[in-house]
C-alpha cells in the first residue's frame, strides 16, 4: 500500500507543480494575469507549489526505503520524473493548443520507460 500512497501522492503533488510552473502562462494567454505583475505571478505560483510540496514532502517519506517504503531514492526520483513528464504532456496537450506531440517526444519516452526498467533493475 505504501507504494500506491506514493505514487498517488506524486500524482498529486505534480499537477499542483506544473499548474505552479506553467498555469501563468496560460492565464497570461487568457489575458487574466497579463497585467500582473512579475512578483504578483511569482507568489501566486508559490501558494500553489505550497499544495505541491504538501504532496510531495509526504510522498517522499512514505515511499522511502529507510522508512520503511518499498522505494530506494534513485527509484523515487525516476518515477517522479515519469509522472512529471506525464502530467506535463497532458497538459500541455489539452491547454496549449499550438503544442504537439511528435516522434523525438515518443522517443524520449520510450527511454523514460527504459530508465524505469533499469532503476528496478536488480
Amino acid at each position: 500500500m505504501k507504494g500506491i500512497y506514493t505514487i498517488s501522492l506524486l500524482i498529486v503533488s505534480n499537477i499542483f507543480m506544473t499548474f505552479a510552473w506553467y498555469g501563468h502562462l496560460k492565464l497570461q494567454e487568457m489575458k487574466i494575469s497579463s497585467n500582473w505583475p512579475l512578483y504578483a505571478v511569482i507568489l501566486f505560483s508559490w501558494s500553489i507549489a505550497l499544495a505541491e510540496y504538501a504532496c510531495q514532502i509526504p510522498a517522499n517519506r512514505i515511499g522511502f526505503a529507510g522508512n520503511g517504503g518499498p522505494f530506494s531514492l534513485m527509484q523515487l526520483k525516476v518515477i517522479q520524473e515519469v509522472i512529471t513528464l506525464i502530467v506535463f504532456t497532458i497538459f500541455t496537450t489539452v491547454f496549449f493548443k499550438g503544442e504537439a506531440l511528435h516522434w523525438n517526444h515518443l522517443a524520449a519516452f520510450v527511454c523514460l520507460i527504459l530508465a524505469v526498467y533499469f532503476v528496478f533493475m536488480k
